[in-house]
């Protein structure tokens, strides 16, 4: 059993190489990753197919889609549905590391990050030393659409919550927040699946979408209760949503701030992302999309 860091004030990466195999939520189509070992700050991305393409650090700033995932815009290439991978490697510590895929999709696996804090804990972590400052913002940032916002506030460590409000009576309204530490994160949030809603599956199939969903990874949602019970919490939803928006935080790293998201969605999350890494640049703040 691995024994995950007590808090984020140290720098980790893997001990060993690990790969995973399997199907992308939107594309269908199978895809490989293999994680390995990084002397450098940061998740840096490279191509099992183009091996001479030099590896490129991961940033907001690459985010070209969030239409229900993450999608980044690497040169000429894209690559889907990081937020999930991106989640497991921050919340387990592991704050620098190369990913290596052959694919334009993370796979889903079990649609959770559990089977990627699996793999982490079977190629192992290693300590690095002291870790570098994460960004802090210097003020409360608050960032809107419509009905939906999320707010970071200065803190001295990460702290998450988010709320969602769904009219289906399965789900409803659910908070929940936490003090991430990586024991919490792999007990309370990494095993928490993306879940849908069956009367949106077919339009999401004609607009090219989740053609990689199924009822082994993702829970559906059919109103009063779920086609594919059971769940793995109670409010498995609202946890789902802390797991993204970890993985979309990750993009710059883990903030030393209290992030509150309502309602929130990738736009929203990597928009935030974009807006602490813009504050530490002093850049303006970018406007969320989508």
């Amino acid at each position: 059993m691995t024994s995950w860091p007590s808090d984020y004030r140290q720098a980790w990466t893997l001990s060993a190489s690990v790969e995973r195999t399997g199907v992308g939520l939107h594309s269908g189509a199978v895809s490989r990753v293999r994680l390995g070992p990084s002397e450098r700050p940061g998740y840096w991305l490279g191509w099992l197919d183009a091996p001479q393409r030099p590896l490129e650090r991961l940033g907001p700033d690459q985010v070209s889609d969030t239409r229900l995932c993450t999608c980044l815009q690497l040169g000429d290439r894209r690559l889907a549905t990081v937020e999930h991978l991106l989640a497991a490697l921050a919340g387990t510590g592991v704050s620098q590391a190369e990913l290596l895929v052959d694919g334009e999709e993370i796979p889903l696996l079990d649609g959770s990050g559990l089977p990627w804090v699996e793999a982490i804990g079977e190629a192992g972590i290693s300590c690095r030393g002291e870790r570098l400052e994460p960004p802090l913002p210097a003020l409360p940032l608050t960032l809107q659409q419509g009905q939906s916002f999320v707010v970071a506030l200065p803190a001295d460590r990460l702290r998450l919550a988010a709320a969602i409000d769904f009219p289906q009576a399965a789900i409803g309204r659910q908070l929940y927040a936490l003090d991430l530490t990586p024991e919490r994160f792999v007990a309370e949030i990494a095993p928490a699946r993306t879940f849908g809603f069956r009367e949106q599956v077919e339009q999401l199939l004609a607009a090219g979408l989740i053609r990689g969903g199924a009822l082994d990874n993702a829970l559906v949602c059919d109103g009063d209760g779920w086609v594919n019970p059971p769940l793995r919490f109670g409010d498995e939803p609202v946890r789902h949503k802390l797991l993204d928006l970890l993985g979309d935080l990750a993009l710059v790293g883990l903030p030393r701030a209290h992030v509150f998201a309502y309602r929130g969605s990738h736009g929203l999350h990597t928009a935030m992302a974009a807006a602490l890494a813009a504050q530490a640049s002093r850049l303006p703040v970018p406007v969320p999309t989508h």
